[in-house]
């Protein structure tokens, strides 16, 4: 309705006034009333919630049948620790889950941005978040519409719609104007939406609808995205717990038939069916892989990138293709001057700024462009000054600042009577200043209209008429700037006694020089493309900018190399989806492209096999973070809508974040492969142990309560440990691995089978050496062996290719400490009389403790010799 009435009536319906705006109070009443002006996030869950969601996973239910199976036969011990287990994972499942809602609650509040209202009659900057409906608000150049806004008042304004719309150039806006009922949402020129970006003019408004009441609120409600799902390993180990389980039912009854058949009473031959069901489900894989993937989300967070889905982790490591766009992600998002062309020649900015400061008509160069700026400056709290307006425009200012030329002062010293917008049609924007009783009109604009406007030029401070030479020379300097993807802007200006005589103003002029402007890369980013190159991985650009620039830029960074070409848009719109995927490798920038171009560019990398990870900020990047494998969305500039789209959030919005987040997901995915090793080896060597013993109708060589400690206690801290494996130095020097790469490689699971083997022949022996003193001996010698065994075949699993000797004994110091941990505990178990007596193991003499240590010391021997000889590990893993 909004848009069919005028301005006065608006002020009316909400009572308001252009003029004053809101009250505090009224603000505050009006706040409790509509809500804060954010989109409404997906209801979260509470603590319990999250608490008892994590008794849902099968291995989990199997822990507990184990339990309670414990309990009834009388073991309560065991089930006291087993159900405890359970418990710290259940804990840190929900205190995971909690800390990631945490976070993007936090980085909300810290990526918020600001409007310009007028309240009380008085100009303020508030957080966005806090407008309500019936707030005047300001709107320049540059701004980001932070609500859906009725215009009331408009000087040559448009506003980039592309992010609601779709369509790529700016609309024109009229606040004078009244439109019909069923004029559609792009035609409404009257109408500023939340999300769009004001990119020409100036325009006044009130605030008609906030958060969820916005136009975008309508789109954001059917984005939210569902919640709690399972990465692939996780999906993949809990179907690895169901077939345990079903195998664990087989093993055992097989195992309680031979016991019956060798004459073993049933409750015993029960028990040792139990004990060996315990043994063959890895009780703290769930937890460590829980634990080991929350660390890898929290290394990520400290690096800039907030995983929103899990699933994120592991997806980055196999990614094979990053799309990104050009500006603020591999650009450093400010506009910069970085050439000049002034008295007939061309200087570099950074290098000659402080002799560009010497002569006069530089001088002149910056005054005009400091002048002829409609650019805000802001003073913070801490005296800092905050540029507000059209990032060209600031570029203008902050040459100024480099030169040591104020806009405060200057505007003080050129007071403005009179100005002529910019507009697209002249591509001039011209201001009039009076100074001691002269008018000096400044004109800034496109170097072929306003070298059309100039008669003269100023060389060497005389005002020289234009004639081809001259208008070659400058031509020359124009050609070159852009050569290099610089943007281009021409100066003048003109001197007359009054504004009679001055008019027209744009007409006359003294050519002054030009400003080459760019957005230039950002540094960090260029070593990140290397980096990624290196890793087998394509980086792609993608920007709504100029072919030519696009081109410079990607070469700089290295994006662009022999062979790799670029694409407009138009170009992409006229090419079938069959052509896009044939050629799709061919081309490493893409230019002009509006946001529905990139889920065609997603797709077509996707029909060939690659995992794609693609960045966005707009709502209408919506669709492409969603269809990508991994949706980035920048934390800085996206739109909410993007973000809830998104599977991770880049908090700086560089490139160079991506790659780390890639970097992080490598190292996490690694990881947990070590700790499935570790534990699973660990495990087949139980299983292997009882399952010998009993088919050779030896005696127990382990009792339920030592194998349960020895999966829940020390067999999880150094598991945990290896899950905090610094990054390999070599970890992206491969290319990445397959998406639907199964965990189970055929190297895997042959480490897993021959070290299982390993570690229960080499405690089986010990069990038959110590059974030659007695029972209890050679059960207190299987249960040490097995216990610092495991401790000692951690250290083989931290690298299945390099030495333990070459990648140091020290370098994962948390390994060092659970491993000495995990050894004082099985010290005391084995030496306190309490504990001896609860786990049932009597004192070992100093030579069966000397067998116990050399037998422990053999998995090290053993794998470093197979290492030597390129053994542990397959073909496909080289």
């Amino acid at each position: 309705m909004w848009h069919m009435i005028d301005g006065t009536q608006v002020e009316e319906t909400l009572s308001t006034s252009i003029e004053e705006g809101l009250s505090r109070e009224e603000v505050l009443a009006r706040l409790n009333r509509y809500g804060p002006n954010e989109l409404m996030q997906k209801k979260t869950r509470s603590p319990l919630l999250m608490f008892l969601d994590q008794f849902k996973d099968f291995m989990v239910l199997i822990l507990i049948v184990a339990a309670v199976i414990s309990a009834f036969v009388g073991e309560f011990t065991d089930c006291i620790i087993i159900l405890t287990i359970v418990f710290l994972n259940a804990v840190l499942g929900m205190v995971q889950e909690y800390r990631a809602e945490e976070s993007l609650a936090a980085l909300k509040k810290m990526t918020a941005p600001v409007a310009k209202v007028i309240r009380g009659g008085m100009a303020d900057v508030i957080p966005s978040a806090e407008l309500v409906p019936g707030d005047v608000v300001v709107l320049e150049a540059g701004d980001f519409i932070p609500a859906d806004i009725r215009l009331v008042e408009t000087a040559n304004m448009s506003v980039q719609e592309s992010a609601l719309t779709g369509e790529s150039m700016p609309v024109e806006k009229d606040g004078t104007s009244i439109l019909d009922s069923d004029t559609v949402l792009g035609d409404r020129r009257n109408m500023a939406y939340s999300g769009t970006i004001v990119t020409n003019g100036r325009g006044l408004g009130i605030v008609v609808g906030t958060g969820m009441d916005t136009e975008i609120g309508s789109i954001a409600g059917m984005l939210r995205d569902e919640t709690g799902e399972k990465t692939p390993l996780q999906k993949r180990l809990n179907a690895l717990s169901k077939t345990l389980g079903l195998a664990v039912i087989g093993i055992c009854a097989f195992i309680f038939i031979v016991g019956l058949l060798y004459g073993k009473e049933a409750l015993e031959m029960f028990l040792t069916s139990v004990s060996l069901a315990v043994a063959a489900i890895p009780e703290g894989l769930l937890a460590i892989v829980t634990i080991v993937l929350a660390i890898g989300v929290q290394n990520m967070s400290k690096r800039g990138a907030i995983i929103r889905k899990l699933p994120a982790v592991e997806t980055l490591g196999s990614a094979t293709v990053i799309c990104s766009d050009k500006t603020g992600t591999l650009t450093q998002n400010r506009m910069t001057v970085k050439k000049a062309y002034v008295d007939d020649k061309l200087y570099d900015v950074d290098n000659h700024i402080g002799h560009m400061t010497d002569l006069d008509g530089a001088n002149l160069l910056m005054t005009i462009g400091i002048c002829c700026n409609d650019t805000k400056v802001k003073i913070d709290e801490d005296d800092t000054e905050e540029l507000i307006g059209d990032p060209t425009e600031t570029a203008l200012i902050d040459l100024g600042i480099k030169a040591g030329l104020k806009k405060d002062a200057l505007d003080e010293r050129y007071p403005r009577i009179d100005e002529i917008p910019f507009d697209s049609e002249r591509k001039l924007m011209t201001t009039v200043h009076r100074v001691e009783g002269t008018t000096l009109v400044f004109t800034k604009g496109a170097v072929d209209e306003l070298l059309a406007k100039s008669t003269h030029m100023l060389l060497d401070g005389q005002e020289v008429p234009i004639d081809d030479t001259i208008a070659s020379s400058i031509r020359r300097a124009n050609d070159n700037m852009g050569e290099n993807a610089l943007r281009v802007l021409a100066m003048a200006y003109k001197e007359s006694p009054s504004l009679e005589e001055a008019a027209p103003f744009e007409s006359n002029l003294v050519f002054v020089g030009l400003v080459g402007i760019i957005d230039p890369p950002r540094e960090e980013a260029k070593k990140a493309v290397e980096l990624c190159i290196k890793a087998g991985i394509k980086p792609i650009m993608i920007t709504g900018d100029h072919k030519i620039t696009a081109m410079a830029i990607a070469r700089h960074l290295g994006i662009m190399g022999e062979g790799d070409r670029a694409i407009s848009g138009f170009e992409l719109e006229e090419m079938s989806d069959e052509e896009l995927k044939q050629n799709i490798k061919d081309y490493s920038v893409y230019a002009r492209v509006a946001p529905e171009h990139k889920v065609r560019i997603v797709k077509a990398w996707q029909s060939l096999g690659h995992v794609v990870a693609m960045t966005g900020d707009g709502v209408n990047d919506a669709p492409a973070l969603k269809a990508a494998d991994i949706g980035a969305a920048m934390g800085m500039t996206g739109t909410d809508v993007a973000k809830e789209a998104s599977d991770m959030v880049i908090t700086d919005d560089n490139f160079a974040t991506i790659v780390s987040a890639v970097e992080e997901g490598r190292k996490v995915y690694a990881n947990i492969l070590k700790c499935i090793q570790y534990l699973l080896s660990c495990n087949v060597g139980e299983i292997l142990l009882i399952f010998i013993a009993t088919l050779l109708n030896f005696d127990e060589p382990l009792l339920p309560i030592h194998i349960l400690w020895i999966n829940l206690v020390t067999d999880s801290l150094p598991a945990l440990a290896l899950g905090l494996e610094p990054i390999a130095s070599g970890i992206m020097d491969k290319s990445p691995r397959k998406a639907d790469e199964d965990v189970f490689t055929k190297g895997l699971i042959r480490r897993i089978l021959y070290q299982g083997a390993m570690i229960g022949l080499l405690s089986l022996s010990a069990f038959i050496i110590g059974h030659r003193w007695s029972l209890e001996v050679g059960e207190t010698m299987t249960f040490a062996t097995l216990a610092f065994s495991q401790i000692v075949h951690g250290l083989n699993i931290r690298s299945n290719e390099d030495s333990i000797f070459k990648i140091g004994l020290f370098t994962n110091k948390y390994y060092l400490g659970a491993g000495l941990i995990s050894i004082a505990l099985q010290l005391i178990v084995l030496n306190v009389s309490v504990m001896m007596d609860l786990f049932k193991v009597v004192p070992l003499s100093g030579i069966q403790m000397l067998i116990v240590t050399a037998l422990s010391l053999m998995p090290i021997i053993i794998v470093e010799i197979l290492k030597l000889l390129g053994l542990n590990i397959s073909q496909d893993e080289v």
